[in-house]
């Protein structure tokens, strides 16, 4: 793992006697010793502290950025105002495959910080930065800033407790300020509990980790891997790239059409999803839930049964919250989401059934 990237809180996580793996050519935490299902429950019951850095920070700046940006990723930027944030694609334009989705921070006319995943940072700035009109720039910061995920019901406590603000809406962020430091605090995640996600220059990101952990303590905060950050995410049915959608998986197909501003006159794959929209997606993103004690994981077949070939799991694992196995997988659309299916969990066949994600309930929005 010497080539990967390491995160500017990598000593920190050393200490706590992380385990690592590799990620997005990273070398992140993937757990700590009291485990993913300890993690996942802390962020459920109380709150939770994960490093993202590896998360992308690309700025697109100068007269007319707000104006790029909404001509070319799929959602609609006009209908948030300065100071929100907004879940967002990049799709290709001749085919509306998904490049990668990401979260767009609308500072102003001038000024839109995007948040991609690590794998794609360089393609999508690359796609922007050529398509960007003259006066606009489209700078990757990716490695100057740590992003530090605090997610769960005592969130605000610990945020209060060092002095960043708390407590504004969801999908929203506020500049502060921590030791000198300006940090962007944004009332985002990927666990569907209430939580902030922090952008804070490298400089000051150990510190800020620090009193965060330290403000934590009473209230049952653990840190938290990409394991339980797995496990949560697959328990709202938030998907991933790379899994769940890739440039082969268009908006539609995924159930993302929510992210599609519609009425934009341009938008990268505007023709092609519209023409997909009108006549019917083939295939699309469903939620399954084992009958039994199956565990499904990403590759395994998923059959109609008894013995029809249906496509393959995207995510699957075993939910700490409902305590049974999980999963999404692209089928095709005309299976009836009554069927039943079956899942080869190496080598065995098991019963589940279609559900609705999320599969547990959110309160990622609550006030």
């Amino acid at each position: 793992m010497a080539d990967l990237l390491p995160s500017p809180l990598h000593d920190r996580h050393v200490a706590l006697g992380a385990k690592f793996a590799e990620f997005g050519g990273w070398s992140m935490p993937l757990e700590y010793p009291s485990g993913v299902v300890k993690e996942h429950t802390a962020v459920r019951e109380a709150v939770g502290i994960f490093d993202v850095s590896h998360l992308g920070k690309a700025m697109v700046t100068g007269a007319g950025a707000a104006a790029h940006v909404n001509a070319t990723l799929s959602n609609d930027l006009g209908k948030i105002a300065p100071g929100q944030a907004q879940y967002t694609l990049c799709c290709d334009d001749a085919t509306g495959g998904i490049v990668d989705d990401l979260i767009a921070y609308f500072h102003d006319d001038e000024h839109v910080l995007l948040v991609p995943n690590a794998a794609n940072t360089a393609e999508v700035v690359r796609r922007l930065a050529e398509a960007a009109p003259a006066g606009v720039e489209v700078v990757d910061h990716h490695t100057e800033y740590a992003v530090l995920a605090v997610q769960g019901t005592k969130s605000d406590e610990v945020l209060t407790a060092v002095g960043l603000p708390a407590g504004h809406a969801y999908m929203s962020f506020v500049e502060a300020d921590f030791g000198g430091s300006g940090v962007v605090v944004c009332r985002t995640g990927y666990t569907g509990e209430r939580g902030y996600e922090l952008i804070a220059r490298n400089e000051v990101a150990g510190e800020l980790w620090d009193a965060l952990l330290a403000a934590g303590q009473e209230h049952g905060m653990l840190p938290c891997g990409l394991g339980a950050r797995d496990t949560l995410r697959t328990e709202m049915g938030y998907p991933l790239h790379g899994q769940d959608i890739t440039i082969e998986v268009t908006p539609n197909q995924a159930r993302l059409g929510w992210a599609v501003g519609w009425k934009k006159d341009r938008f990268w794959g505007r023709e092609a999803l519209l023409a997909e929209k009108e006549a019917g997606p083939t295939r699309l993103l469903r939620g399954l839930v084992a009958a039994g004690r199956g565990i499904p994981r990403p590759g395994m077949l998923v059959f109609l049964a008894p013995d029809v070939p249906l496509g393959s799991i995207t995510s699957g694992t075993f939910s700490p919250t409902l305590r049974q196995g999980i999963g999404m997988a692209l089928l095709p659309s005309f299976v009836n989401p009554e069927a039943e299916l079956t899942v080869d969990v190496r080598g065995r066949r098991e019963l589940f059934r279609s559900a609705k994600v999320p599969f547990v309930d959110p309160s990622v929005r609550e006030s």
